[in-house]
């Protein structure tokens, strides 16, 4: 079973009623819902509100993927959670980081930018064209499909080059944005996928929750075991004696990884 936890602010659902009616449950549960119609998955949620933001480091060591929903309340997310999900990811753990979760703590941190982009939110129709077919996150899929409605994200967007580009995105007013990009990080995969605006009924639609599962299965973590469990420490001496046979040149100093 692939263990996964689905995080999520939880604010906009229950601070704004238009928002409440698209997800009477919340984002994160309305995920759950699809998602739990694949029984190779074993899912929780987790929100802002709970103790340790509901990313205990006990809940972390045992995910396979984390997928992360965040808007307005990234700097809230406490500096030890980041730090967990960082290290569980270089350690191996996948993580799929949804719409305006680009500028949450985790993913700038991973990023290592701004991650700023241009952005509009008038409804517009979006286009989503796959890239690669014949990449596992996109099986199954047509070559384009539309979204009735979302928010308008634009180029540039202030990432690092991604190690692949799956989906981009074209919207009603003009705009062009890489919508689908891949990423490792140590041991990890990460998956940034752009659609999601909560105003709009998006994660309802089923090219949405077909690209979602598939990244699931693409990023999910081997194996649940912490670094320090798979690892022997880093070695503090130097190697005294070469492989091969050479003649020493130059002059040593004292070092203080030898003492």
């Amino acid at each position: 079973m692939t263990s996964v936890i689905i995080w999520n602010e939880n604010i906009h659902e229950i601070e704004n009623q238009e928002v409440k009616k698209i997800y009477p449950k919340g984002i994160h549960n309305c995920i759950k819902d699809f998602l739990s119609k694949d029984n190779r998955l074993e899912i929780q949620t987790a929100t802002l509100e709970q103790s340790e933001n509901g990313l205990s480091k006990d809940r972390l060591r045992n995910c396979n993927v984390l997928i992360w929903w965040g808007h307005k309340a990234h700097e809230k997310v406490s500096e030890k959670t980041v730090d967990l999900i960082q290290q569980r990811v270089l350690e191996g753990m996948g993580l799929i980081v949804l719409h305006s979760g680009h500028h949450s703590k985790i993913f700038k941190r991973l990023m290592g930018t701004n991650c700023n982009l241009m952005w509009r939110e008038y409804g517009e129709r979006e286009r989503l064209w796959v890239c690669n077919p014949a990449h596992p996150i996109c099986e199954g899929l047509e070559p384009y499909f539309d979204l009735e409605m979302e928010e308008m994200y634009g180029e540039p967007f202030q990432v690092p080059s991604p190690d692949e580009t799956l989906f981009t995105s074209w919207f009603e007013g003009g705009e062009t944005f890489r919508s689908g990009l891949l990423y490792k990080r140590g041991n990890g995969q990460i998956f940034y996928f752009r659609p999601g605006h909560e105003a709009y009924p998006t994660y309802y639609n089923k090219n949405i929750q077909k690209i979602i599962t598939n990244a699931i299965h693409f990023v999910k973590a081997k194996n649940k075991m912490l670094w320090e469990d798979i690892h022997s420490p880093t070695p503090k001496s130097n190697r005294s004696k070469p492989i091969e046979n050479i003649r020493k040149k130059g002059f040593s100093v004292d070092h203080p990884t030898k003492k």
